[in-house]
């Protein structure tokens, strides 16, 4: 790696950054993108969610394309963790540290944040290989459709598990909730609620997850019964990869880590913009997208009348 002076680095080379970072070369700015190369977008398995794809896409296919077009602008992003952000004299600097020990320094008249989110996991074998076969989901906003009448269990505890089982009853008249903490994660108003939509409650606890030989979820309670399903949907929470604007001062969602950002993506640190789910409740591929178009407008507007 070499060190690069540019008009804007972006942070993150999933859909928003890499949207941004056409959008900016296509107004003739100077782009460094970096990315530890762990986007939340790889573990997509097929997306029939995204506007243009009636088939399905998945999501290494998703990014493979944006890396293409992104290529054509002769942008490739940098492998490379982004360990700290310093601004100085209306401008900022960027250490990167490569995986085979390189290094090297960036400075960027200003930046975008497209870092995305960490999902807080269950604990199971080969969990990765679930996702990619749907017997875990991540998101039933993109794809509850798939998982209509299906046998469908929610992990989690507390009002978010229980606001995701009652939103997958719209799907499914089997829906079963497995608190991770037990009894006492439920308010009387929740578990109201799911006894109101017909949602079953398993309180024991989970001592086991796995898939068994026909790809269905098996689940071991705490109190000793098996349990079988179709899907799982892992209702744990996840953490907005937000360190770098904190470390600036940024102001964050309280409850998630989420950058907060105005109608043009901008953060409370002036040249600092935000974009995708580190900036945003609702994780969707589309929302990046058009994030990624208003916050790179809005650099080169930025960029032009300083």
């Amino acid at each position: 790696m070499e060190d690069r002076t540019c008009d804007c680095l972006i942070v993150g080379a999933g859909p928003a950054g890499l949207t941004a970072a056409v959008y900016l070369a296509r107004f003739r700015r100077a782009v460094v993108v970096a990315d530890t190369g762990t986007s939340r977008a790889s573990r997509i398995p097929v997306s029939h969610n995204v506007p243009g794809f009636a088939d399905g896409i998945s999501g290494p296919d998703i990014l493979r394309r944006h890396v293409e077009q992104a290529a054509a602008f002769d942008i490739v992003p940098r492998t490379a963790d982004v360990r700290a952000l310093v601004a100085e004299g209306g401008a900022f600097t960027c250490p990167l540290a490569g995986r085979n020990g390189e290094r090297a320094t960036v400075r960027a008249t200003t930046v975008l944040l497209a870092t995305g989110i960490q999902d807080n996991e269950p604990e199971m074998p080969e969990l990765a290989g679930a996702i990619s076969q749907g017997s875990v989901r991540l998101c039933p906003v993109c794809d509850a459709y798939e998982a209509i009448d299906a046998d469908i269990a929610v992990l989690g505890d507390g009002p978010g598990a229980a606001a995701e089982a009652v939103f997958l009853r719209t799907y499914s008249e089997r829906v079963t909730l497995l608190l991770t903490g037990g009894a006492r994660c439920l308010s009387p108003g929740d578990r109201a609620s799911l006894r109101n939509h017909g949602i079953r409650i398993v309180e024991e606890g989970i001592a086991a997850l796995a898939r068994d030989d026909a790809g269905r979820m098996a689940v071991l309670t705490a109190g000793g019964p098996g349990l079988a399903f179709d899907t799982l949907y892992a209702a744990l929470g996840s953490r907005a990869r937000s360190g770098l604007a904190a470390g600036l001062g940024a102001e964050l969602e309280p409850a998630c880590g989420a950058v907060v950002v105005d109608g043009h993506q901008r953060t409370s640190v002036p040249g600092l913009w935000a974009a995708g789910d580190v900036a945003s409740s609702l994780n969707q591929v589309s929302v990046a997208w058009g994030q990624a178009a208003i916050a790179a407008t809005d650099i080169h507007n930025h960029l032009r009348d300083t």
